[in-house]
């Protein structure tokens, strides 16, 4: 009787495991980039639909486009879609400040966190003829005078920006006098590195990659806990005696007002798919680090991620 018992609950098990898998490959996602086709948000939403679908996860994933303000028009609109729990929405840290820059009247507080997928450490770099060889050189040009010290990156407000501000404080020097240079593109920004018009540069490794492999520019640090697999001999800000730890980390979302069932049904999937074969060649095909996170421990890291940006967004004047 007893043996039969077990045999029931095995098969029960597998009959449950088999359901499970059948409502995964039943689900109909829907999955916004708050952003224009062909940037990193776009390309995750991309990613993430064909793992999905590959991985037979999910039955059918849509991916739409929604442009404007740093993806705070996008995030209005997941934010109306209250309750549907098959809609996701691409994010990371360069939404965080792009709310506080547009006053968006949303925020990233109101929807349900689902997972953190992926993060990318940035770096500080110069020219190879540069008399700056290591953060600590840097450091201390920056506390003699933060205005003589020009910077290269990205949007106001962005990752590079917060970079930038962040290393002022960790060393000591006012950050609110730094001399930030956003430009539109990287390649704008190694343009100007190389023609010495601004001190150092800041952007995730990915961007200035070959032309550090190719000797026209030296890493100062990276921005990550640990040295970079692609870039061993590139110190990080730690090791250099610098308190900072940054990365540019993007995410997906959900409306507010879901179940605890649609909420767990919609990081079962996102968990499955982030261990999938297919996934995981999509990041190595990329050069993408996988940072998975999920449900509470990512709610709590996005409202520290919220907290630190917001502090240092009005410490430098960015926002009031």
């Amino acid at each position: 009787m007893l043996t039969s018992f077990f045999k029931r609950g095995a098969v029960a098990a597998v009959a449950l495991a088999g359901l499970t898998t059948a409502a995964f490959a039943q689900m109909e996602l829907k999955i916004m980039a708050p952003a224009a086709p062909g940037g990193g948000w776009d390309g995750t939403a991309r990613s993430m639909q064909q793992a999905l679908m590959a991985a037979g996860i999910s039955k059918s994933v849509q991916v739409n486009n929604v442009t404007g303000a740093g993806g705070t028009i996008g995030l209005a609109q997941l934010i109306g879609a209250k309750g549907d729990g098959h809609q996701l929405m691409v994010n990371g840290f360069v939404m965080v400040g792009a709310i506080l820059l547009n006053k968006s009247p949303v925020n990233l507080t109101q929807v349900t966190p689902i997972a953190r997928l992926t993060a990318e450490a940035e770096v500080i770099v110069v020219p190879t003829d540069s008399p700056l060889k290591s953060a600590k050189d840097l450091a201390e040009r920056l506390k003699a005078d933060p205005a003589k010290v020009t910077w290269a990156g990205g949007s106001a407000g962005g990752t590079d920006h917060i970079l930038a501000a962040l290393f002022a404080q960790a060393v000591g020097a006012d950050a609110k006098k730094i001399n930030y240079i956003p430009f539109s593109g990287g390649g704008e920004a190694l343009a100007a590195m190389l023609g010495g018009r601004v001190t150092a540069g800041v952007s995730g490794y990915g961007e200035f990659e070959g032309q550090i492999k190719a000797g026209k520019l030296r890493v100062l640090a990276v921005s990550s806990a640990k040295r970079l697999e692609n870039a061993p001999d590139a110190p990080t800000l730690k090791e250099q005696g610098i308190d900072l730890e940054l990365l540019n980390w993007r995410s997906v979302v959900a409306p507010p007002g879901l179940s605890a069932d649609q909420t767990k049904a919609l990081i079962e999937a996102t968990e499955k798919m982030v261990k999938s074969k297919e996934w995981q060649e999509i990041l190595k095909a990329r050069g993408w680090d996988d940072s998975f996170l999920a449900g509470a421990a990512f709610d709590s890291f996005l409202k520290e991620e919220i907290a630190r940006v917001s502090k240092v967004m009005t410490e430098v004047g960015l926002v009031k």
